[in-house]
């Protein structure tokens, strides 16, 4: 996500569901679901059954500001001990532009995506093809490709 938003210079709290949706809205990862049913449910625990779901439930952990979720499902060997969102940051949009690997058959994948946000009154995105690995059988983000 955009170099601002994550921070990990200084500790805090998670900020767990800051803006999270009614289970009965629509998800911030843009599929046709209702956040309770789709990202939600990863968020409480169900694991991700491909990178991109994977992928598209870490967006709205940014987007709800559930920064124990990004945390969980960051591979251990990359995994900051701690992060920190910018409050003023606000997701607007997740573009899933390609992916290699990372079904249910994969032990590694990638997934290409632009995610779109609003900063201090300005659009912007940020465009990254993240890699995703099998970390005692669930999906985990490793870091981006460069």
């Amino acid at each position: 996500m955009p170099r601002r938003p994550a921070r990990t210079a200084r500790p805090a709290a998670p900020r767990a569901g800051r803006d999270a949706p009614a289970a009965t809205a629509a998800c911030p990862c843009g599929l046709p679901a209702r956040y309770g049913e789709c990202c939600g449910a990863l968020h409480a625990g169900a694991p991700a059954p491909t990178a991109e779901r994977l992928m598209r439930s870490r967006y709205a952990a940014f987007a709800v500001g559930d920064t124990a979720y990004l945390l969980r499902t960051w591979a251990a060997a990359t995994r900051p001990p701690d992060l920190d969102l910018d409050p003023a940051v606000r997701w607007t949009g997740l573009d899933i532009l390609g992916s290699t690997g990372g079904s249910a058959f994969h032990t590694e994948g990638t997934v290409e995506f632009r995610a779109r946000y609003r900063l201090d009154g300005r659009d912007g995105e940020q465009r990254e093809n993240s890699r995703f690995v099998r970390e005692g059988g669930r999906w985990v983000y490793v870091d981006a490709r460069a």
